[in-house]
């Protein structure tokens, strides 16, 4: 099926733009859909719930999956390469908002799959691209994807400093305490102590565990504030001059107002 361009077009800046006024109606339309099929999952996990209600849920879960499967369609239908979008992120969230509920009627053994549609709430995203929050989200999702090596490294550190931690504290207490079995108990140890999570099922006893867990207690908070600082450096120079524009050939955002090209691809925006 081909819609006509003229079509096909208004389409498209309804559904995928939000600086125009009917932009804004279907975000905010298609955000009170997502937050009802979540608000559903929730209640339909609650017995008494289910039992009074039961068949209110069913109907409104078809009503809603009408309404995904619908957006999705036209989105497919929009854009002019369809294989593209649907492969996208975005296009894979669009199609798990549909899946899970018509597997279940096809399937109703499958009813397990009814907790997927909860990654529903993942359509958000679509949501900031907003007029009112597109620099705020740009500006975080900038400053993540900035600081991602970053992280990386500090993440690969700190899981090599809870298995030295976790096997130093094996070797204090081992013998002493029977609650730290082995080094990988211990390593599970450091890694709830060192994030200061805390949950006290594995205590050291000894006088030497207890001054060392006291030493990485105090490392914890230390390397809490790393990733903050890598962020909010790039958080404060990212770029913020940048509109909900979505380029029409790889689906991306975050174009200057003026752009006629797309930053990421180079086509006509």
């Amino acid at each position: 099926m081909i819609l006509p361009e003229q079509l096909r077009n208004k389409i498209y800046k309804i559904i995928f733009e939000s600086e125009t006024r009917a932009g804004k109606i279907f975000d905010i339309f298609l955000m009170g859909f997502i937050l009802l099929s979540v608000l559903l999952v929730m209640l339909e996990s609650v017995d008494r719930y289910m039992v009074a209600y039961g068949q209110t849920f069913y109907v409104l879960n078809i009503i809603i999956t009408i309404v995904f499967g619908l957006e999705y369609l036209l989105r497919c239908l929009s854009v002019p390469k369809p294989i593209k979008y649907m492969t996208s992120f975005y296009g894979v969230i669009d199609l798990v908002a549909v899946l899970p509920f018509l597997l279940e009627l096809l399937f109703p053994q499958m009813h397990f799959l009814s907790v997927i549609r909860i990654l529903r709430l993942l359509r958000i995203f679509r949501i900031f691209k907003m007029v009112s929050f597109l620099e705020e989200s740009n500006v975080m999702l900038l400053s993540l994807w900035g600081s991602r090596r970053k992280i990386y490294i500090f993440l690969f550190f700190v899981l090599l400093l809870t298995v030295i931690l976790g096997s130093m504290m094996y070797v204090i207490e081992g013998g002493a305490n029977e609650k730290f079995t082995s080094i990988p108990t211990s390593i599970y140890w450091a890694i709830v102590t060192l994030t200061t999570v805390g949950y006290g099922d594995i205590s050291p006893v000894t006088p030497l565990g207890k001054a060392f867990a006291s030493v990485i207690m105090i490392l914890g908070y230390a390397i809490i504030a790393v990733p903050t600082g890598i962020v909010t450096a790039k958080f404060i120079n990212a770029n913020r001059s940048e509109s909900g524009r979505t380029c029409k050939h790889c689906f991306k955002q975050g174009h200057d107002s003026d752009a006629v090209h797309c930053k990421f691809c180079g086509n006509v925006l």
